[in-house]
């Protein structure tokens, strides 16, 4: 038995199922479908502007770090700790307001990404926009996710035809990405 390294977390591969490793594999293809979008630019295929190029950037860095922290399960680690400090600062029992103030915020922030986003690619291509809203989504998703509560795991764990509903989001979000990049890199701009 390893011994943790943050409270009772400790690195390792953190879901070990199909669908875990379906979406890792979906990270690496978004990566390499915003990578090829801007290699596509640089070699003059398709005209990225700078919001554009700054876009797909950030999207390819976040789709490598997120399939990392798939794995990994850092967000745990991020959980443990916070549980930590609030035994350590004594607030462990008022945990619910926070909880709540937390959930109650994920969809505030999501949507300001969101609309901050859309100002950036306002006058960019219809797939870097639906890039970017499946981007908001994955965010949204992945702040949930994090926070790991038992009421929002267990909504989490719901089906939807027999798949897990956190599948159908975080799989469903990646697939919108990959697909927008993958648009994108095909079909040059129209200005």
């Amino acid at each position: 038995m390893r011994s943790a390294w943050i409270g009772t977390w400790s690195p390792g591969i953190g879901d070990p199922t199909i669908g875990g490793w379906v979406t890792v594999a979906l990270y690496a293809w978004g990566a390499w479908a915003c990578l090829r979008v801007l290699q596509r630019a640089r070699r003059g295929c398709i005209f990225l502007n700078d919001n554009e190029r700054v876009i797909w950037r950030l999207l390819m860095v976040g789709m490598i770090a997120l399939g990392i922290n798939k794995q990994l399960d850092l967000q745990s680690a991020m959980t443990e700790l916070a549980r930590i400090l609030a035994f350590q600062q004594g607030w462990y029992e008022n945990r619910r307001q926070y909880q709540e103030a937390f959930i109650a915020a994920v969809p505030v922030v999501g949507l300001t990404i969101l609309a901050a986003i859309s100002l950036l690619v306002w006058n960019a291509h219809a797939a870097t926009r639906w890039a970017c809203a499946g981007a908001a989504a994955l965010v949204i998703f992945v702040a949930l996710r994090a926070v790991s509560f038992h009421h929002v795991d267990e909504m989490l764990g719901w089906r939807m035809g027999g798949v897990p509903l956190n599948w159908v989001l975080e799989m469903g979000s990646l697939l919108v990405i990959g697909w927008g990049a993958h648009t994108r890199a095909s079909t040059p701009a129209r200005i």
